[in-house]
């Protein structure tokens, strides 16, 4: 499966997945959208990409007066550190500038810095790029990196799926505004959902279900459920559970969910759990069960456990976020009848006197002035 690829990669730090375009321009048309001079005046870093064949570079590049950019700053990391199965060559455009170095060329990130019109055609634009090697070998950790974190203001990439809560550690510490894209588990990590529950970040507007399609390298193994090879030989993986992370305001994020009451969802929801039945309580916690985000009642004041999915909808005017099943749940009880339990804390409903261990459930609550 798609996802099982994503969790290979983790394994071996093989995290070298292209964004295509068409993603990343839906994303970020959404920000302009709620606030059209997001990005004026400001410098964007896009690290953890290769300049080169990097769809960021592009199209911040091609976009970089209509954004009324300061500057763009992209970066690389070397090829010997991303361990290549095959000997690293470099591209045309790489060995044909003046500045190419062979004993560099593997093992030195590279640094591509636009902002002034260099070709003379009176606008800045992709062709007025210019690279340089970076003193080492491009690892955002890095104190060359980092200064240029410190330097932007805002960052934007795909970062290294097996390094996202150190990479987004990494930004908040120097309290950067970023778009960046990972795996939805991610969120329920410790290091990311107190962000979240704090609304320090939130989720992107344009990915919401389904999966994704990314571009790999020719090294990287297509052993995905979704995969394709396109005319021109590149090979592309499609990953399930994708997600854009971001605290950058925009309009989905304050549209309130349309819902129906308690009573017109148990008469008429299309969801067999609840038509007819109604909400189960939990064995393990004082709160309300609601196995769908659009069976939220709309009239129910109390607290509720809702699906992670709930965040692509998520309105912070509407619903507070009170915690977390995973750090939330009590266990004592349920451990007395079980015995011994498989995995981390989770909820618990009682169905046919049998009890039922539940995915990850989000805690919220109805805000009371909405």
């Amino acid at each position: 499966m798609a996802n099982e690829s994503l969790s290979a990669a983790k394994a071996a730090k093989n995290d070298e997945f292209y964004t295509q375009y068409y993603d990343i321009e839906r994303e970020i048309s959404a920000y302009l959208e709620y606030n059209p001079d997001v990005f004026r005046g400001k410098t964007v870093l896009l690290p953890c990409d290769d300049p080169e064949w990097s769809n960021f570079t592009l199209y911040f590049a091609q976009h970089f007066q209509t954004l009324g950019l300061k500057k763009l700053i992209s970066t690389s990391y070397a090829p010997e550190s991303k361990k290549y199965k095959t000997p690293y060559q470099p591209s045309l455009f790489e060995h044909d500038a003046p500045q190419f170095d062979p004993a560099k060329t593997s093992v030195r990130g590279k640094i591509f810095i636009l902002d002034h019109d260099i070709d003379g055609d009176g606008r800045i634009d992709f062709h007025d790029l210019e690279w340089r090697y970076l003193d080492g070998d491009g690892d955002f950790r890095s104190a060359e990196v980092t200064a240029l974190r410190d330097e932007a203001d805002i960052i934007v990439t795909n970062p290294p799926f097996s390094l996202f809560r150190e990479f987004l550690a990494w930004i908040v510490k120097a309290d950067k505004q970023f778009v960046i894209i990972g795996n939805m588990n991610a969120l329920t990590y410790k290091e990311v959902f107190p962000l979240i529950m704090s609304n320090k970040i939130w989720m992107g507007c344009t990915i919401h279900s389904g999966d994704r399609e990314f571009g790999v390298p020719d090294y990287y193994p297509l052993n995905a459920a979704g995969w394709r090879i396109d005319e021109n030989g590149n090979k592309y993986i499609r990953v399930k559970g994708v997600r854009w992370f971001t605290n950058l305001d925009h309009g989905r994020r304050h549209q309130p969910l349309s819902l129906m009451t308690m009573e017109e969802n148990i008469m008429y929801s299309k969801h067999k759990e609840i038509r007819g039945i109604g909400y189960e309580h939990y064995e393990n916690y004082d709160a309300m069960e609601v196995p769908y985000t659009d069976a939220i009642p709309s009239d129910y004041e109390g607290v509720m456990g809702v699906p992670i999915t709930f965040l692509d909808k998520y309105c912070p005017e509407q619903y507070s976020i009170l915690g977390i099943s995973l750090e939330e749940a009590e266990m004592s009880n349920i451990k007395s009848e079980l015995g011994k339990l498989s995995g981390g804390p989770r909820f618990y409903v009682r169905r046919n006197g049998e009890l039922i261990r539940l995915y990850e459930r989000i805690i919220i609550k109805k805000v009371t002035t909405f």
